[in-house]
């Protein structure tokens, strides 16, 4: 897969999931200067703005740089660049990642990386699934969208038993 086949599956996987919650889905987008002053050009720009926005249309955005690595080669080196410069944008931005070619000391970088997501969805991928999840709260934080991510079974109930504690056992800041 080359690296505009990745940048379009996955921007096809977030027109299809997103764009029904008013993202719009952009590529190759002129977006400001890199940190050694080149003219950055963002691989996926996601927006939701205007009035096509059912959802808040407070125009938030989030920058997403793809790159996919299917066998050993000189993406590992780009990657502490490609963070480094993310860091610099102006608005939200991660790093979209996929492929069996990363060396073990960049696939941890990636992996232990606030700005990272291994994302490789498949045509028919579904919100939330082992392969977009990262994605998918990049993309919930951004848009306030968690209620696409948080699982209902999980949110607490004041009707759920609540632990009691012996009064034996209170602290003595805790005793009127």
């Amino acid at each position: 897969m080359t690296g505009h086949e990745y940048r379009d599956l996955v921007a096809a996987y977030i027109h299809r999931v997103y764009g029904g919650f008013g993202l719009s889905v952009y590529t190759e987008i002129a977006l400001g200067k890199t940190i050694i002053g080149k003219d950055r050009k963002i691989d996926i720009f996601v927006v939701r703005a205007g009035d096509r926005a059912r959802f808040a249309p407070d125009h938030a955005a989030l920058a997403i740089e793809c790159k996919y690595q299917d066998a050993q080669g000189t993406t590992d080196e780009k990657i502490p660049y490609s963070l480094e410069d993310l860091e610099a944008l102006w608005v939200p931005g991660c790093l979209c990642y996929a492929g069996e070619g990363w060396s073990r000391g960049i696939l941890h970088t990636l992996e232990a990386s606030k700005r990272a997501a291994f994302c490789l969805p498949y045509p028919d991928s579904e919100l939330h699934e082992p392969e977009t999840r990262q994605l998918d709260h990049f993309l919930a934080a951004t848009f306030g969208l968690w209620e696409l991510v948080l699982p209902e079974a999980r949110r607490f109930s004041v009707t759920q038993r609540t632990p009691r504690v012996p009064r034996s056992r209170r602290s003595a800041r805790d005793k009127p």
